[in-house]
């Protein structure tokens, strides 16, 4: 049979709200009996009901988490700060990967606002059709969005400056005398992937003699970056640099450069966004840069109690994380 409470109480000679207070860590309990309740609780094996423990409180100390594909290495950074910050305030972290898909993410969104979480981190896979039930779930409870947002002004968001990281980018790579260039990204569905798409084309059209040669645009995968490479091989000529959506891409792009025989820098500068730890290792290894992915994650997790009065700092908080392949330097520097 189960241990109950009332077992542990009489195992430890205390009355059973003494020992309720000290399997909670109330401080209105002795240490000596705090001590006894526990021994008695291991030695029965008696773990408490968190589910009739967060009904009586009204409470469940967990937080729900959505995000679009944890395969992407970017994301299980943003989750790591997440759960970091999380365990500061003894709350707990249900994660769900909605893979890309908005329907099966209105169900995890859904399950998760059942089970009655306190809160909710949402980074929506779609700007449209994830918007119903992200709006759906921030009218029951506490809702942020994090870096990626959908149409509307429907909870609170925190995220970085993705306009600002691609200007960046491309005035470095005009510093080092870049004069061509192709962008490989997302099909703008999701608002990172459209807010760097329109961040390129703004940046690019101001440049005076040089061309925005080629706008290849797909899914934030490898494979994509891969295909996108051997398309640009295939035109016969390529651009001084290859500006890439995000790192996932660029290392695609990197490995079908080097099968193809393309020297990178040499030939062509390639550039990434997002500083993901295996940014690092590839070859040529791009520079290292300030990851907001952490950043990020750990700025999102004093909002979810606050969703509706959340500061306007809260909102718009940004942090670059456009970085550059120590290539695009080495090509054009002599």
């Amino acid at each position: 049979m189960t241990p109950t409470i009332r077992d542990v109480a009489e195992r430890a000679g205390v009355s059973i709200a003494t020992a309720s207070r000290a399997l909670s860590g109330a401080r209105t309990v002795t240490p000596d009996n705090i001590e006894r309740v526990r021994a008695a609780a291991d030695e029965l094996g008696y773990r408490r009901n968190a589910v009739a423990r967060a009904l009586r409180r009204k409470v469940s100390s967990t937080i729900g988490m959505v995000v679009p594909q944890i395969s992407n290495p970017f994301f299980p950074s943003i989750v790591e700060a997440v759960e970091r910050q999380l365990q500061e305030s003894d709350r707990e972290l249900i994660l769900c990967d909605s893979q890309q898909d908005p329907s099966i993410e209105a169900r995890r969104i859904l399950a998760l606002v059942e089970r009655q979480v306190d809160g909710l981190i949402v980074n929506p896979c779609d700007m449209v059709r994830s918007a119903p039930a992200v709006r759906a779930a921030a009218s029951r409870l506490p809702l942020v969005q994090l870096d990626r947002y959908v149409q509307g002004n429907v909870s609170d968001w925190v995220g970085v400056d993705d306009d600002a990281g691609i200007q960046m980018l491309i005035a470095h790579l005009v510093s080092t005398g870049a004069r061509s260039f192709a962008f490989v990204s997302s099909k703008p569905t999701n608002s990172s992937a459209q807010l760097r798409l329109e961040a390129y084309i703004r940046a690019t059209s101001r440049l005076d003699g040089r061309s925005a040669q080629a706008l290849l645009l797909g899914e934030f995968t490898m494979d994509w970056g891969r295909s996108a490479a051997t398309q640009l091989v295939s035109g016969g000529h390529l651009p001084d640099a290859i500006v890439c959506g995000n790192d996932v891409i660029a290392l695609g792009i990197l490995r079908e450069l080097t099968i193809r025989g393309v020297a990178v820098p040499d030939d062509v500068a390639v550039t990434g966004f997002d500083d993901i730890g295996f940014a690092g290792v590839c070859n040529p290894a791009f520079d290292d840069g300030a990851s907001a992915g952490g950043t990020t994650g750990a700025r999102v997790c004093p909002t979810p109690g606050r969703a509706d009065g959340a500061s306007e700092s809260s909102r718009t908080a940004h942090r670059h994380r456009a970085k550059h392949g120590r290539s695009s330097i080495d090509a054009t520097v002599p």
